[in-house]
Order: C-alpha cells, then sequence, then structure tokens
C-alpha cells in the first residue's frame, strides 16, 4: 500500500482528515477566543486594582497575579476541571442525583484559559496605563472632561495604543494554552491530531500538519495585532 502525501491526509475525501482536521481547529479558535475574553475582563478589573483601587483590592489582584503566574497552565486545568467537576458532583448529590457529574471540557478549559491570561492582561494593562503621559491627564482634568468622558476619550485608547503588543503576546501564548485543553476531554485540534495519528500510524506527518495550521493562526493572528496597533498609532512619530 503506498503511503499518503499530505494532501491526501488533509483532503476531505473518504479517506481523508479534512473535515476533522478543520472542525478541530475551529473548536481550537473558539477555546482561545473565549478564554481570551474572559481573560481581558479579568485583566481590566485586575488593572483597575492595582492602579486605582483601595488596599484591599490591591492585595487581591496583586496575590491573584502572582499565584497565576506561578503555576502552571497545565495543572490550572486540572484544578477548574477535577475541582469543577467534583463541585458539581457534591451538589447534584445534595439534590438527590447520583454519580460523577463532570463540568465539559470546552467550559472547563475555556475559563482554565481565561483565568490564567488574566493574570497576565492585568500586569500588561497596568503598565499600558502606567505609560500614558500624566500630562495629557493633567490636561484633560484642566479642560474640565467629566471622568467618563476623559476614560472614554483619553485613558482608554492611549493605554490600549501602549497595551496592544503586549496583549497580542498574550494572544499568541493563549492560542498555544488551548492545546492542553484537550486533557479535559475537548475535541480541539491537537486531540483531533493525536486520534489521526493513532489511527494512520503516521504520528509525524498530522503532527506537522497541526503545528502548519497553529502557524498559520498565529500568523493571522499577528496581522490582525499589527493592523490594530498602526491604527492606534495613527499620528504619533515613531522613533
Amino acid at each position: 500500500m503506498d503511503r499518503p502525501d499530505l494532501i491526501d491526509l488533509i483532503s476531505f475525501g473518504p479517506d481523508g482528515w479534512g473535515y476533522f482536521l478543520l472542525s478541530g481547529t475551529a473548536v481550537t479558535v473558539l477555546i482561545a477566543v473565549s478564554g481570551y475574553a474572559i481573560g481581558a475582563a479579568i485583566g481590566v478589573i485586575g488593572a483597575w486594582a492595582k492602579v486605582s483601587g483601595g488596599r484591599t483590592a490591591r492585595i487581591v489582584a496583586e496575590v491573584y497575579t502572582t499565584t497565576l503566574r506561578g503555576i502552571p497552565d497545565l495543572l490550572v486545568i486540572y484544578l477548574i476541571y477535577f475541582g469543577g467537576s467534583a463541585l458539581i458532583s457534591a451538589v447534584a448529590r445534595l439534590m438527590g442525583a447520583q454519580g460523577f457529574v463532570g463540568v465539559p471540557g470546552f467550559l472547563a478549559g475555556a475559563l482554565a484559559v481565561g483565568i490564567t491570561s488574566g493574570a497576565q492582561q492585568t500586569e500588561v494593562l497596568r503598565g499600558g496605563f502606567l505609560a500614558v503621559s500624566k500630562g495629557e491627564l493633567e490636561a484633560a482634568t484642566a479642560y474640565g472632561m467629566p471622568g467618563m468622558l476623559k476614560l472614554r476619550r483619553i485613558i482608554v485608547p492611549l493605554t490600549l495604543r501602549h497595551s496592544l503588543p503586549g496583549l497580542g503576546n498574550v494572544w499568541q501564548v493563549v492560542l498555544k494554552e488551548s492545546a492542553l485543553v484537550s486533557v479535559t476531554g475537548a475535541v480541539e485540534l491537537m486531540r483531533q491530531t493525536q486520534i489521526a495519528a493513532g489511527s494512520t500510524r503516521l504520528p509525524f506527518d498530522f503532527y506537522l500538519i497541526a503545528a502548519m495550521i497553529y502557524l498559520l493562526i498565529s500568523c493571522a493572528s499577528g496581522l490582525v495585532f499589527g493592523r490594530s496597533e498602526a491604527r492606534l498609532s495613527r499620528g504619533t512619530r515613531r522613533a
């Protein structure tokens, strides 16, 4: 039997794995986008707590970022998946249900990725805010600009301008972290690749294909962040 080439392996024919790889890629992107969005919400709250919050808020934010940046991402996924499943099962038993109730793999993965990326986005956004010139904030205050208007026209755009390169790096990390979610049973790209590699006994071929898909997503993401950075930097002088 002839050894199939890469084109045959990724085709959508009866012997190809194109559909499965495409569905796995879609799940990977959904997990990454969901986790990144959750992390962005956490990052905004965490950055606010560190910059403008009271003493308790700053301590909580500092403990959160220090802890999450010091724990391996895979361990966070396990804690969310098994800890959440144990909690749901305990609640279910109180309500009369029997057996083990697991957290859906997609949900557990998105939450874990979001919680870990939230710690990184907190620091990126905090640094972006601290990079905003105090003179611009003082000028807006002297002009009599209300707080919410100053936030919308000065603080948010300038913070994003300074933070966007770092946020782009966080996205690349999130994209790679999504490969770890396969341990929860979520059938994303890495899990589909493992299934295909085991079924065809062509591990190198399929892992090479997966690497090319991840690289393609990464390059496309880089273009999006690059265009966004250029748009936010319009009118600024480049060194």
